[in-house]
């Protein structure tokens, strides 16, 4: 079985910062995962030809069962945080989850965004930038697997330090009963040592994911209950995104 997370920045390369939908149905054929988490999903955005992305990886793949949960609804520059009621086809950006296997059911764990407008030091600042954080969201899929019943779930963390630490405790709390075998996927959007102590679970594959032209940091994560071993894996470069997928072969 081959589980792959992948953040697709809305399907877009960072060299043409264009939207090809061959070159990401290609991409998704490449990764050949069986289950797939992707981050930064858009739906029905002009920046991406107002796309289905979440559609056009499903037919890519042959998924049996998918669900794209939005995050954020309207569009980059008027985004409001998603409430689970916008219409179907509602312009939307966020995480989704894809499986070659039944899924037997879904469950969407909203997780509160920082308030306000926060001081965020990034790489190579010396002084700290202003930026307000957006909504996030996990989604929940209880997978029938040839290994047997596993729960997975798919998320995108905040980018603030500390932040990203408190949405994956309320995420974790949200799942209830941990008993039987689960993977968290994932731009967690922190390092292995933060990812597998807050969660006390092991990664299935590591590898520096970002950035994609000259990758550094491990922020992507597949992180897995200890009856899951994999045989192999690590990141995967693909013509598109400025991630590296994480693949694992469990």
């Amino acid at each position: 079985m081959r589980i792959a997370t992948f953040n697709i920045l809305s399907g877009r390369s960072p060299g043409d910062d264009q939207v090809d939908e061959h070159r990401f149905a290609a991409a998704i054929r490449t990764l050949d995962a069986d289950l797939l988490g992707l981050q930064e999903v858009d739906r029905n955005q002009p920046r991406s030809q107002h796309a289905d992305l979440t559609a056009i990886a499903a037919e890519a793949m042959g998924a049996v069962d998918y669900q794209f949960v939005a995050a954020l609804s309207g569009t980059p520059g008027s985004w409001a945080a998603a409430t689970g009621q916008e219409q179907p086809d509602a312009a939307a950006y966020g995480v989704a989850f894809l499986s070659r296997y039944p899924v037997s059911g879904w469950e969407v764990v909203r997780l509160p965004a920082a308030p306000g407008r926060i001081p965020h030091r990034w790489p190579g600042r010396l002084l700290p930038s202003w930026v307000r954080d957006e909504a996030r969201v996990g989604v929940v899929a209880e997978v029938a697997t040839p290994l047997g019943p596993v729960r997975v779930v798919t998320t995108h963390l905040s980018f603030l330090r500390g932040w990203n630490v408190r949405q994956l405790r309320v995420l974790l709390r949200g799942l209830g009963d941990r008993s039987g075998p689960m993977v968290l996927i994932g731009d967690l959007n922190m390092g292995r040592a933060s990812a597998e102590r807050v969660t006390g679970l092991r990664p299935l594959a590591t590898g520096a994911t970002f950035p994609a032209h000259a990758a550094s940091l491990q922020i992507d994560h597949l992180l897995a209950t200890p009856d899951l071993k994999a045989r192999s894996g690590g990141p995967m470069r693909l013509p598109m995104s400025d991630h590296l997928a994480l693949v694992a072969e469990v």
